[in-house]
């Protein structure tokens, strides 16, 4: 990245059902912002009648996933025997490590018609040293998170380290992911402990050294300062970012690695079958792509 923010527009994606994510990393000009290699914003959709998120058993390795929600309910069920609940303001933190199966589905008692679905998903690179961890899965509540007041500005610390806190999620390098809401024409500083950024904007429009960001984009910039962010109006994003990654990584569908090799095992292995199944989610699972 240079030192001028880069605006990402993202791609968009049908998932069905009328449910959409916007894909804003990885980029051509952005392919990872500190550890954060994918970024995903979610939604918003409302769901018809019976209908709602099913994401089926599917594998990763080598990565931790976060999920964050502003509307409705995602049921998380995994093949370490995690089964949770997450509603807005909980963080889902999984740790892929060597290799775990989950599945992400709206519950069955949240399908009466009219849920709302509307969040964020990111993927976070682990570094080569920790990539093959045990997998490990970890909920948050609400009232665990460290909340940040600045001038004309409220923080939710969610995963790392910034504004002098540190969240009690488990990460593997320096890093920040954040929440903040922010009044009409309120500046806010960048964590300084970090050197690369980003900003996704939800609702309004920031501008940031000359870019304007508007809802469902993201701005992206790395060097060892960075002017403030300027909230045009009543403004709620996500700021992430942190260290530069150990390495260049490979992505390849869900899996995440150093090496192409490491890729081709995460493949075999899952056409297999040989990565587990999903505790109470065993009848079904996404193919390996052709």
């Amino acid at each position: 990245m240079e030192q001028q923010p880069i605006l990402i527009d993202g791609r968009v994606h049908d998932l069905g059902d009328g449910f959409n994510v916007r894909r804003l990393l990885p980029v051509l000009q952005a392919r990872h912002v500190g550890p954060f290699v994918f970024f995903d914003y979610m939604g918003p959709v409302t769901f018809l009648e019976d209908k709602g998120m099913d994401v089926r058993p599917h594998p990763h390795i080598g990565l931790a996933t976060v999920t964050w929600l502003f509307e409705g309910v995602i049921r998380h069920r995994d093949s370490i025997g995690s089964i949770a609940d997450i509603r807005p303001g909980e963080v889902n933190w999984m740790t892929a490590g060597r290799g775990i199966v989950h599945s992400e589905r709206t519950p069955p008692e949240a399908r009466g018609g009219g849920q709302r679905a509307h969040g964020i998903q990111v993927w976070v690179a682990l570094p080569e040293k920790d990539a093959e961890v045990d997998p490990e899965f970890h909920h948050h509540g609400a009232d665990e998170l460290p909340r940040v007041d600045l001038p004309g500005a409220k923080l939710v610390l969610i995963a790392g380290s910034g504004y002098g806190q540190q969240s009690p999620v488990k990460v593997f390098a320096p890093m920040f992911f954040i929440e903040a809401t922010l009044e009409a024409g309120a500046e806010l500083p960048w964590p300084e402990d970090h050197v690369e950024r980003g900003v996704c904007v939800v609702d309004g429009e920031v501008e940031w050294d000359g870019v304007i960001v508007a809802p469902m984009q993201a701005a992206v910039q790395a060097g060892p300062d960075s002017p403030p962010l300027r909230a045009r109006t009543a403004s709620r994003v996500m700021l992430f970012g942190g260290a530069p990654l150990d390495g260049e990584r490979h992505l390849w569908w869900n899996f995440v690695a150093s090496s192409r090799e490491r890729i081709e095992q995460a493949k075999a292995d899952w056409a297999a079958q040989r990565m587990g199944k999903v505790i109470g989610d065993e009848a079904e699972y996404i193919p390996l792509p052709a």
